[in-house]
C-alpha cells in the first residue's frame, strides 16, 4: 500500500490514549519534521518523511517505547509519550507530525525476538564526530543518484532508517530500495507492504 504525504492531512490526529491500544510490536513510527537534520533528510530524499523508529510494547512494566537512532546520541529508546512530545534534543513541542504505520510481513511474523534482541544490542554506542560526518556524506551522496561506495556504507553507525532496516532483516523482512545513497525513511514508507494506522496528536 505504501504511505505518502497525503496521510499527514487526510488522517485525523488522535491522542495517545486512543492510539495506544492499536500499537503492535514492530510497528513503524514515521516523522515529518522541520528541524535542521530532518530538513537535510527531506532535501536528500525529496520526501516529507524525515525520521523513522520502531514501536515496542514493554508489557511487564506497562509501557510503550520507541526504538530509534538519532544524531549525536545514536541508538536508544524513549517512552512513546516523550517521542511524540519533543525531539531528541529536547525541543518542545515536537516540530512536525508523526504517523503510526505497519509492515504486513512484520505483522505476519509470530516471533520477533531476534528483532528486539538486535535492537537492544545496538543501544549505547554514541556516534563519534567521524561517524556523523560519514552519515552526512551518505546523505549528500544520495542526492547524486549514484551507487554508494563501499567505504561510505554503514557499519556500526546508522541513520534512523538504516537501523530500522537492520532490525527488520533479523526476522527476514527486507525493505526494497535502489541501493543508491542510503536507505531512507522514504524507502520504508514507499514499501507497498507498509500501511498507515493512525496519526498522533503531537504535543
Amino acid at each position: 500500500m505504501s504511505i505518502g504525504a497525503e496521510v499527514l492531512t487526510d488522517l485525523p490526529a488522535e491522542d495517545l490514549a486512543t492510539i495506544s491500544p492499536k500499537i503492535r510490536n514492530g510497528d513503524l513510527l514515521f516523522c515529518s519534521a522541520n528541524d535542521p537534520f530532518s530538513r537535510l533528510i527531506g532535501w536528500s530524499t525529496k520526501s516529507p518523511w524525515t525520521h523513522v523508529g520502531i514501536a515496542w510494547r514493554w508489557e511487564t512494566v506497562g509501557r510503550i517505547v520507541a526504538l530509534e537512532c538519532v544524531q549525536k546520541i545514536g541508538v536508544h529508546s524513549v517512552a512513546i509519550e516523550r517521542f511524540i512530545s519533543q525531539t531528541s534534543s529536547g525541543q518542545r513541542p515536537y516540530p512536525g507530525k508523526i504517523v503510526l504505520a505497519r509492515h504486513a510481513d512484520i505483522e505476519a511474523r509470530g516471533d520477533l525476538l531476534p528483532l528486539i534482541r538486535y535492537a537492544i544490542d545496538c543501544m549505547g554506542d554514541p556516534f563519534s564526530q567521524a561517524e556523523v560526518a560519514k552519515i552526512g556524506m551518505r546523505i549528500a551522496f544520495a542526492r547524486t543518484g549514484r551507487e554508494l561506495p563501499d567505504q561510505l556504507k554503514a557499519e556500526d553507525e546508522f541513520i534512523c532508517s538504516e537501523y530500522v532496516d537492520r532490525c527488520y532483516r533479523t526476522v527476514g523482512v527486507e525493505i526494497p530500495w535502489d541501493g543508491k545513497g542510503f536507505i531512507a525513511p522514504a524507502d520504508i514508507a514507499n514499501d507497498p507492504k507498509v500501511k498507515a494506522v493512525a496519526r498522533f496528536q503531537t504535543r
